[in-house]
């Protein structure tokens, strides 16, 4: 059984001087030595269930200490694991309905083939082990006051955040139409297969599509997939909550706009495409990590990956822009948000390495 240590002393004034009798190391570093889940200000997490439900997924059941405030569906928590003596982070959506913080914590993690973090944890992930947690974020969440129809549209892992929104829905009693539309490879890559058709068949107002793209006569997504669901029209009520792959994202984004329906449409992507660089705009300047006293000339890449590549391993996540855990201080230079495509001139600035590329000479404090 885990120990349970109360919250950290609400005063900054009594923290800081148990903390600085302590010192040189944090009070967590002590009391881990006990128990790893005995903890005064870090948010940690012990498996205590494993699931391998495909031959890609591990759904780990996680139990989380008490700074644990719960989440909304659809958001996302940063998980972290000790991978060859160097912490790595990423991002994960819980899948069970929104808790108010008691846990426990459903994740399932798709093992994909360039997965380093997401290979690991489905291959070596333990009962027992304990893993780094942060707090839910997110606005990926259902609205206070959601109408008579909500759609929820998936690709891959990507299921996770709208489960989580369904689930919730259907334990607080929603009586309007759900239509959970979902795409995946094929009937044995779908953890929640066997969940969502005891759904389907338990509730009169769940109608359950899932397609497969990698059979005989597969199909990708059509706009004939979307066309007869209520509440769809122009002049519908329907919300739209989509997940999943880019091709899949742009594929509903561009049906939604066609039919003048974009601004119900709710979306999160769980994966960046790479930035391209217009052909037409030559690739300048040098790219300065003042802190590491390191150079390397810019080669058009988001500063995330340059700094990489030239060895320096700054602290990130999820790589989406949604995690603001790869944030440093742009000291000069201008810088273009690969998301949005605005540029920025301003100095001194915390910006997200991930998602921002140099434009010309950048100095950045990293």
């Amino acid at each position: 059984m885990s120990l349970r240590l109360p919250s950290a002393p609400r005063s900054g004034f009594l923290a800081g001087i148990i903390e600085a009798a302590l010192a040189p190391h944090p009070v967590d570093r002590y009391l881990e030595l006990i128990d790893p889940m005995m903890t005064w200000r870090d948010m940690r997490a012990k498996v205590v269930g494993i699931e391998r439900r495909t031959d890609r997924t591990v759904t780990l059941t996680l139990q989380p200490t008490h700074q644990w405030s719960g989440h909304q569906a659809g958001q996302f928590i940063q998980l972290s694991t000790v991978i060859d003596g160097v912490r790595q982070s990423r991002c994960f959506s819980p899948a069970n309905a929104a808790d108010a913080g008691a846990g426990p914590i459903e994740l399932t993690v798709t093992a994909h083939p360039d997965g380093f973090v997401s290979q690991h944890l489905r291959e070596h992930t333990a009962i027992g082990d304990v893993l780094g947690l942060s707090a839910a974020d997110g606005d990926f969440t259902l609205p206070d006051d959601l109408g008579a129809n909500a759609v929820f549209i998936s690709g891959g892992s990507g299921i996770t955040p709208v489960l989580s929104m369904m689930r919730t829905l259907i334990a607080n009693g929603y009586t309007g139409t759900i239509t959970f539309v979902h795409y995946a490879r094929t009937p044995d890559d779908v953890p929640y297969g066997v969940e969502l058709e005891t759904f389907a068949t338990a509730y009169d107002n769940l109608d359950l599509r899932v397609r497969y793209t990698d059979v005989p006569g597969g199909e990708f997504f059509s706009p004939a997939h979307l066309d007869d669901i209520a509440g769809l029209e122009a002049d519908g009520d329907a919300q739209i909550f989509l997940c999943g792959p880019a091709p899949l994202m742009d594929d509903v984004k561009a049906y939604c706009a066609d039919r003048d329906i974009a601004d119900r449409l709710h979306f999160e992507a769980f994966t960046l495409s790479t930035p391209t660089v217009d052909p037409n705009e030559p690739i300048t300047g040098e790219l300065t990590f003042s802190r590491s006293v390191t150079s390397a000339a810019n080669d058009g890449r988001t500063i995330l990956e340059q700094a990489e590549s030239a060895g320096l391993s700054p602290e990130s996540g999820c790589r989406m822009g949604i995690c603001f855990s790869c944030t440093a201080i742009k000291k000069s230079g201008c810088t273009r948000n690969v998301l949005t495509g605005e540029t920025d001139i301003e100095a001194d600035q915390h910006i997200q390495l991930c998602i921002n590329q140099p434009v010309g000479d950048v100095e950045i404090e990293v």
